[in-house]
């Protein structure tokens, strides 16, 4: 019958081609209604399947060597057979995959594959450690790197999407397994290596949803920044998409709460928002809308303050890593950043006064005297853009706090640079 629906597509005059096109839809349609029959068949148990009927259903596909075909009986076979069937028949049924016809969208039914068993296990949990028997993701991985070989002039949007079906078929059922997390955006970076940036919005639709999982599935951007790849994916991004997922990197910490708290962890972070942080490659400056620029800004800003540690020396390592990273962004950004660095390092001077013990000698680590000399350099910086209105208020605030520390000196070069702030550029 498969045979017959292949063949009619060549049979008879053109002018009855509307007519032999309907005939063959009905063909079609009987033919998947025979293996949803076969597999109701109360004898066609798992073994049966296994050694007699999927053999010979997938020698059929191979051989009729007909796209649309192939694309219909595959897709039958997925839809119409068990879950549990295709779990325990999974590397006989990937090992079709790369034998079908190279216009056959693969992509889809291979996607639809991981996705049903995806669910099988996140609805059944007590089969997960089948999925570990059989090696599901390890075969899964393989055959996807065999299609993409076995179709080289496939879109990359194809074989992101197929990346994207991997990824969320190993965080629902290898969630704890960041080893395979990395190993597909690694996949996908060798797949995109030698490339510049992705301009097909399609493909980069399917990276920002490739780069999402990760951070609605773990909730924590800590957990990604364990991911080596991670970053290697993003450099593939233009730099709007860039500054895209910073922001959707911001609003996943501010919507969980995320405390980032040692400075290595800082300085991946920032990397990954960078597009946010400076100008990136290429970026004109009339790109930017200045309504969107504030509100990206503000993220940042809103950002500085959800990084803490309770130790001050992690914690002044901490600001030195903002503060540097800051620095670099451009005279634009310097006013949303540099206030809230300024208070957050003015909170912790104010943890450090309260402590008992000495806190301003020369070994101590962490000082009010140390951090005081970190915001004169910040603030020093942001009387350059120039914004002296701004630049005199945090002088004044951080001299009102020397003050209170008994740090005299330091307190006196803080009001003495506001007064010639004042004079020179406020009262002129």
């Amino acid at each position: 019958m498969n045979k017959l629906w292949v063949r009619m597509q060549h049979l008879g005059p053109a002018r009855e081609k509307e007519k032999r096109g309907k005939e063959r839809n009905e063909l079609r349609d009987l033919v998947g209604k025979n293996l949803h029959v076969l597999s109701q068949i109360e004898g066609v148990d798992l073994d049966m399947y296994k050694e007699t009927v999927l053999p010979r259903i997938l020698e059929q596909v191979v051989n009729c060597k007909d796209d649309l075909a192939q694309f219909y009986l595959m897709d039958c076979i997925i839809q119409v057979f068990p879950d549990e069937y295709h779990l325990q028949t999974l590397e006989t049924l990937l090992n079709a995959f790369p034998q079908l016809q190279p216009s056959v969208d693969i992509k889809t039914v291979l996607s639809q594959l991981m996705d049903r068993l995806s669910n099988y296990a996140a609805s059944s949990p007590e089969v997960l450690p089948e999925f570990l028997q059989v090696e599901a993701f390890a075969k899964f991985s393989n055959a996807i790197g065999k299609v993409i070989e076995a179709q080289p002039d496939m879109p990359v949007v194809g074989a992101v999407t197929l990346y994207v079906s991997l990824l969320t078929f190993t965080l629902r059922v290898h969630p704890d397994r960041l080893d395979y997390v990395d190993q597909v955006l690694g996949a996908c970076v060798k797949k995109l290596s030698g490339k510049a940036k992705l301009e097909d919005s399609r493909a980069t639709k399917q990276i920002v949803a490739l780069l999402s999982a990760p951070l609605e599935k773990y909730s924590n951007i800590v957990t990604a920044l364990e991911l080596s790849n991670y970053p290697r994916v993003m450099d593939y991004l233009d730099n709007a998409t860039t500054k895209v997922m910073a922001v959707v990197i911001i609003q996943s910490i501010m919507k969980n709460t995320t405390c980032i708290s040692t400075s290595d962890k800082i300085e991946a972070l920032f990397d990954l928002i960078k597009g946010l942080i400076k100008d990136m490659d290429g970026a004109q400056d009339d790109e930017l809308d200045e309504e969107d620029f504030k509100e990206e800004q503000n993220s940042v800003a809103r950002l500085i303050h959800m990084l803490h540690n309770d130790e001050p020396e992690e914690m002044l390592k901490i600001l030195c890593t903002v503060q540097k990273h800051i620095l670099q962004g451009g005279p634009k950004r310097l006013t949303f950043t540099v206030p809230s660095l300024v208070f957050s390092a003015l909170k912790l001077v104010r943890r450090l006064q309260s402590q008992d013990g000495d806190v301003t000698g020369e070994d101590v680590p962490a000082t009010p005297k140390k951090i005081f000399q970190i915001l004169h350099q910040t603030i020093d910086a942001l009387s350059c853009v120039p914004s002296p209105e701004l630049a005199l208020r945090l002088y004044l605030h951080c001299a009102e706090a020397a003050n209170d520390c008994d740090l005299e000196p330091v307190a006196y070069e803080f009001f003495t640079q506001a007064f010639i702030l004042y004079e020179e550029e406020i009262a002129v």
